[in-house]
């Protein structure tokens, strides 16, 4: 949708009264949010092109149309985490089949008309609908027509679609017109959010997150900070580094990165980096090259700490154990 276009929806939603409070959402994934998951991104509010979540900040994107409930990693996603429905209605349709893949740019023609990837949608009734995006390919378990209840299983976190982060994506319509959940009226007051939401239980408002903290013997590609796969859970100790790396989300310019390395025989790296930009999801990495013989054995814990401002924003603590 053109910026334009989008401007002309959040308008009308801001003159369409949503006071009849009769339908409300559940959260549409399982999982622990802000432990095992996190809501990385929100409707855009912004008409022009830039981006601007209901609470004035940066977690969205141009022309965004709903709310992406993130895994921290590919490897959660292979291990299986269900979507359910977020209110009760029919399956107006469904999609399946499509591959599980990190999207690259370039590769919009391969999925043009398809940019949701494996999906479900739901009629509520009354105008309401819901929208899945981004389903594990073979995980769709139910079909057109079927009767959902609020938490039926619907599928699984994926990775199909336009997409570079297992989530599911959710857009709620009301006749056809995008309704941000956390705001229904569109009427956005920055320096006073609503609290009027469709939410039965709304979920916690969290800037930006650590997803892991995790070590290497190198600084570690993004890819496999991403997938997963990059931590070392034992290192030898003739390793030729120890490098703690923390991995986020909600990046914003200024904001800055805490690293630490706390070992047997004391600390052995303590240091700020500072966030350049703004970014949806980032990686930050720091450490020391060997020096002697061997590292001393033992543990090894790495504290990240994300601060914007004098605002601590999350910390997050791992290990490793260095034989």
């Amino acid at each position: 949708m053109r910026a334009a276009t989008f401007a002309a929806v959040i308008s009308t939603l801001a003159a369409t009264p949503l006071a009849a409070r009769d339908f409300t959402l559940n959260v549409p994934i399982d999982c622990d949010l802000g432990t095992d998951c996190f809501i990385q991104q929100y409707v855009d509010h912004d008409p022009s092109r830039a981006a601007m979540d209901f609470r004035c900040s940066t977690l969205s994107y141009d022309t965004h149309q709903g709310t992406d409930f993130a895994l921290r990693s590919l490897e959660q996603m292979r291990r299986g985490v269900n979507v359910i429905a977020a209110a009760p209605g029919t399956v107006q349709g469904t999609r399946d089949g499509m591959e599980d893949r990190l999207f690259r740019t370039g590769q919009s023609n391969r999925i043009e008309g398809r940019e949701c990837g494996n999906g479900v949608r739901i009629d509520h009734g009354d105008g309401w609908s819901t929208q899945y995006c981004h389903l594990k390919r073979g995980s769709v378990t139910v079909k057109t027509g079927d009767r959902v209840n609020a938490g039926a299983v619907l599928g699984e976190v994926g990775l199909s679609g336009r997409t570079q982060f297992p989530h599911v994506h959710m857009t709620l319509r009301k006749d056809g017109r995008v309704i941000d959940p956390f705001d229904p009226d569109g009427n956005v007051q920055c320096g006073a959010p609503s609290t009027d939401t469709l939410w039965q239980t709304p979920p916690q408002y969290r800037p930006g997150a650590v997803l892991e903290v995790g070590f290497s013997d190198r600084v570690p590609k993004f890819d496999d900070v991403k997938a997963g796969s990059a931590a070392a859970v034992n290192m030898p100790g003739d390793a030729p580094a120890i490098v703690v790396f923390g991995y986020a989300f909600g990046g914003k310019a200024g904001d800055n990165m805490h690293l630490r390395i706390d070992g047997p025989d004391g600390t052995l790296i303590d240091d700020v980096v500072e966030i350049d930009r703004n970014q949806a999801q980032f990686f930050r990495a720091l450490g020391k090259k060997r020096t002697s013989q061997r590292w001393p054995s033992g543990r090894y814990t790495g504290t990240v700490v994300l601060r914007r401002g004098q605002q601590e924003i999350s910390r997050v603590q791992g290990s490793t154990i260095v034989q």
